[in-house]
């Protein structure tokens, strides 16, 4: 089957005095036939290029289900006399919502089944989803073609009695507030401008406008404080946030900021007894912990600043404070008490993710916690911040496999400019390290996320096959603080893409095949390997592009799109020539050059908010016609779905077994090694399957 070939339909963009041709911009309008045509003929080359692999893609999706226990219940987490959970069934792709009164073990009531609400659509997810601080009522939003646009709900909790009054478009999340619910709604480009108030009962035409934003680089989030005494308005840019409060008790207040805006200033907060305590970079790149009086007056520092500290949000309870971050380069938490010194929560191993579970409860001494590494299966535990103990609540069960047979561990890589990159590196034990076995690389790099080193089943089926995995933890990403993400934003963007490159390069010349290197990234993580693949093609031998964000400048250029002023402050605005010149440079669509192209899997989706499905369609499209290799390059687009592809959970193993066995394939892997195979492992330090080395 020959390849489709999308005709060249130049458009010229003149700016700052370089004249740029787009042949494939008509490929954007989406009400188009040619362009669905195009996009149908993409869909069907790619299952005809792949369809040699459907063996391999039913065996890792058996292989995904049998090592999932899919009947399952989540740790309940009591709030007052009820525990609230979450369940899984058998064959049933969604979450069901429950809850049990008086223990965890008690009869089980059903608050909200997402397979019911999911049936006869092509795509479901559920956006907020919150009780009442009475319990009687269930706020939630439903989002059926992935574009993000919630219709926002109410049910009698415990019944299937929905209240009529629904409200048709919200950007998810709310916070009660007595018989009020505050919400968000999104302007024309998806940018969550206003906060409205609707009191249950009522039409919601009557609804108020409790805020609106009107600088278009900031977003609003609602939510409450843990103590329940106050609605939170998060206003929120790149580089600025201002929080406005709103006492529950008198929800019809205008809302109060707590430290104004300060250009370059980002802070949140949380509330306990008669304070707000601030995590805030104010004068601190890295944070500290402040408190301020709710009545106002002078704040008070109670953590100071340190740079090889990062301090990231709080979390306040009746006799504690939790502030969360991170210590070179691995998740941390602190325990506040009033008669003691900061005591931070260590987990022994260096190879781990750590993260708030359901909190519930405001007075309570067991703070609820979610371990996790790549070789470790999502525990949760309750750690008393009084005793400093663990206890063990659940750990995930994964039928039929061996634990003990993986192994990870934490690298660093120096950069072209002597950095040192965090690199994760997981492999199963029977795998040499000694540059025989072929590797896939996952980097993100940007808006200081961190990309956590978490359990995957999923990833056990390239394991088993002799494929060594790794996360680049290129700037632009927070694993090392906000100075790791200014490193890599803005003019100092070209720094993500040369992490990556230096990650590849050095474990291809140390650790695994060089000639057999595949590369995943998805949204701004395809930008980061779009980018690495335009500056040096010949490293890898497979790239994955999930969702990628590519054609970066004539996004930028367009206001009217979802993000793109929004994020000006994050990668550039191209209307000023010198931000221009730097984004030029980089910009995988802009920079398609003729060379061998490896062998590409992309993909997008139809009704995308945050990356139009145009950009990857004009990517591949531009590649396939300027590429001087053979290797497939392959366009998967989902025609009812979103930025997050398909959802359910049976649909995001389809797809991941599609995307493993195209990388499987490439890599000329295809079944799991023998038991017999050689074994090769490095001194290992901590706990069992994980260890610490520097290379």
């Amino acid at each position: 089957m020959e390849a489709p070939r999308a005709p060249r339909r130049p458009t010229v963009r003149v700016l700052h005095g370089e004249v740029v041709e787009d042949p494939y911009a008509w490929l954007r309008d989406r009400d188009d036939p040619e362009v669905l045509a195009h996009l149908d003929a993409e869909n069907a080359y790619a299952a005809a290029r792949t369809a040699h692999l459907e063996p391999l893609r039913r065996e890792l999706y058996e292989e995904f289900r049998a090592r999932t226990v899919e009947d399952d219940l989540d740790v309940p987490a009591r709030r007052g006399p009820w525990w609230y959970a979450s369940r899984t069934e058998a064959g049933r792709p969604y979450r069901i919502w429950v809850r049990m009164r008086g223990a965890p073990d008690g009869p089980l009531e059903v608050l909200l089944d997402e397979n019911e609400l999911a049936a006869g659509h092509e795509y479901f997810r559920l956006g907020s989803y919150d009780v009442a601080p009475d319990h009687a009522l269930v706020a939630y939003g439903v989002d059926f073609d992935g574009s993000e646009r919630y219709e926002l709900r109410i049910r009698v909790a415990g019944t299937p009695e929905e209240l009529p009054d629904r409200i048709p478009v919200t950007a998810g999340g709310t916070a009660w507030a007595g018989p009020w619910l505050f919400y968000t709604v999104p302007d024309e480009a998806m940018r969550p401008h206003q906060v409205w108030r609707h009191r249950v009962g009522t039409d919601p035409a009557e609804d108020v406008l409790v805020y609106e934003e009107e600088d278009e680089r900031f977003y609003l989030r609602v939510t409450r404080t843990r103590s329940g005494a106050f609605v939170l308005i998060e206003a929120t840019s790149a580089t600025t946030s201002e929080v406005f409060v709103v006492p529950t008790t008198d929800p019809e207040a205008r809302p109060r900021s707590v430290l104004g805006r300060t250009p370059d200033v980002e802070y949140g907060i949380d509330h306990r007894g008669d304070r707000f305590w601030v995590v805030t970079d104010d004068d601190a790149v890295e944070g500290r912990l402040l408190t301020v009086p709710v009545g106002g007056g002078a704040a008070e520092e109670i953590l100071p600043h340190d740079p090889e500290r990062k301090l990231a949000a709080v979390d306040a309870f009746a006799g504690h404070v939790v502030v969360w971050g991170r210590v070179d380069g691995r998740a941390a938490a602190w325990i506040l008490r009033d008669d003691g010194e900061p005591r931070r929560v260590d987990f022994p191993t260096e190879v781990y993710q750590l993260d708030p579970d359901r909190n519930l409860e405001y007075d309570t001494r067991a703070l609820r916690l979610r371990i996790e590494s790549p070789v470790l299966p999502p525990s949760i535990y309750d750690y008393d911040v009084v005793e400093g103990t663990w206890t063990l609540l659940k750990r995930t069960a994964v039928p039929g496999v061996d634990l003990d047979e993986y192994r990870a561990v934490a690298l660093r890589i120096e950069a072209s400019d002597g950095r040192r990159i965090p690199v994760t590196l997981v492999h199963r034990r029977d795998t040499p390290l000694d540059g025989s076995a072929p590797a896939l690389v996952y980097a993100y790099g940007a808006y200081e996320a961190s990309v956590a080193p978490r359990f995957s089943v999923t990833r056990l089926g390239l394991l088993d096959r002799g494929v060594v995995f790794a996360i680049a933890h290129v700037r632009g990403g927070g694993e090392l603080g906000k100075r790791w993400h200014l490193e890599g934003r803005m003019a100092t963007k070209r720094n993500t893409f040369t992490d990556l490159l230096a990650v590849v390069e050095r474990l291809g010349a140390e650790l695994v095949d060089a000639r057999r290197i595949a590369v995943r990234g998805a949204s701004a993580g395809g930008l980061t390997v779009g980018a690495a693949l335009a500056m040096d093609p010949s490293r890898f031998r497979v790239v994955v592009a999930e969702v990628p964000f590519v054609d970066v400048v004539n996004t930028m250029l367009d206001e009217t799109l979802p993000l793109t002023v929004v994020e000006w402050e994050e990668w550039g605005d191209p209307h000023d020539p010198d931000q221009y010149r730097w984004m030029r440079a980089y910009a995988p669509y802009e920079n398609v050059a003729p060379v061998d192209y490896p062998a590409m899997l992309v993909t997008a989706g139809l009704n995308d908010p945050r990356v139009g499905y145009w950009e990857p369609a004009k990517w591949v499209a531009k590649i396939r016609a300027t590429t001087t290799g053979s290797a497939p390059i392959l366009l998967k687009t989902e025609m009812g779905a979103g930025h997050f592809s398909r959802s359910g959970r049976y649909g995001r193993w389809e797809d991941e077994a599609f995307v493993l066995a195209f990388v499987l394939d490439q890599l000329g892997v295809a079944d799991p090694p023998e038991s017999s195979k050689s074994s090769r492992t490095w001194s290992t330090s901590g706990s069992a399957g994980a260890s610490s080395a520097t290379t």
